[in-house]
């Protein structure tokens, strides 16, 4: 994963995604996806499904297709600094990559064989919303709890592009199978989040700051059950993260940090992350990312 210093003056592309989460006999699993190695942002990284927002989103028939109302969602997501319309695109843009990347349905009364019959429609070059409509679905908005908001720093560590991206946290349906799409992902797996920090930590597994902090806080829980309480006790946390130089390292901090610009902690865990040996890991070694 090569490190980018160049400062982006270019304003960040509104985007989101679902970390969908299951209950298995050793714990809380978290569903991760392999990019593409050519892909241009996080090429090889393993991330979870998500994407821009698409000016489409925001023509879905939101009366018909949603279900909840725009003011709902716009309520939901806690965020009163924007529109009505622009938090219900973020909802929309949530399932939507979802479904694309990893072929899960959060749509109402969807099965597998819903599931399946909407992907192969999508494959035969029907649009999202065409293929709801075509299959009288509903969007199940209510499966996804606001988590987090992340906000690419002007000088980012790990692409040439900024985002502005809104993590919901959802349990995957029961009925339904989430893999890889074979296009923009090539690999999928479901692993614990300490697990997947061990396999990066030993080189197994490649995962960008943003990934690597949201495992760090999903490992505080056990059961799906838990993430989702805490999601829906509280407000999102805007991150912000900040990278500086010190003794020749790249250092990206986190709100709490003695360098950053925000004092009030937003997340558990390190408040620095030092690129090192060739990962991002906390200066007082693997252990404090679960502190």
């Amino acid at each position: 994963m090569e490190l980018n210093s160049e400062v982006i003056t270019t304003p960040p592309r509104a985007a989101a995604t679902v970390v969908m989460l299951r209950d298995a006999a050793a714990g809380l699993e978290v569903f991760l996806l392999k990019r593409h190695g050519l892909s241009d942002v996080l090429g090889g990284a393993y991330v979870f499904p998500g994407g821009k927002v698409d000016a489409h989103d925001a023509e879905l028939d939101m009366a018909t297709r949603l279900d909840q109302t725009p003011q709902q969602l716009h309520a939901g997501l806690n965020e009163p600094d924007i529109d009505v319309m622009t938090a219900a695109s973020l909802y929309v843009a949530a399932l939507r990559e979802a479904f694309e990347e990893s072929g899960v349905l959060f749509a109402q009364d969807a099965s597998a064989a819903h599931a399946t019959r909407a992907g192969a429609l999508l494959r035969e070059g029907c649009a999202f919303d065409a293929v709801l409509a075509q299959m009288a679905l509903r969007l199940q908005t209510r499966s996804v709890v606001p988590w987090s908001r992340w906000i690419t720093p002007r000088v980012p560590s790990v692409m040439n592009k900024r985002f502005d991206t809104r993590f919901f946290v959802s349990a995957v349906p029961l009925d339904q199978i989430a893999r890889h799409d074979d296009h923009e992902t090539t690999e999928s797996v479901w692993l614990r989040p300490r697990a997947a920090l061990e396999q990066y930590r030993d080189g197994q597994i490649e995962l960008a700051p943003p990934q690597i902090m949201s495992l760090a806080h999903l490992s505080h829980h056990s059961t799906v059950d838990s993430v989702l309480r805490e999601a829906r006790s509280r407000r999102p946390p805007i991150i912000q993260p900040e990278s500086f130089e010190q003794d020749g390292l790249r250092v990206i901090c986190y709100p709490g940090d003695e360098r950053h610009s925000l004092r009030e902690r937003a997340l558990p865990g390190p408040t620095r992350l030092c690129y090192h040996h060739q990962r991002f890991e906390p200066l007082e070694g693997f252990e404090a990312l679960f502190a």
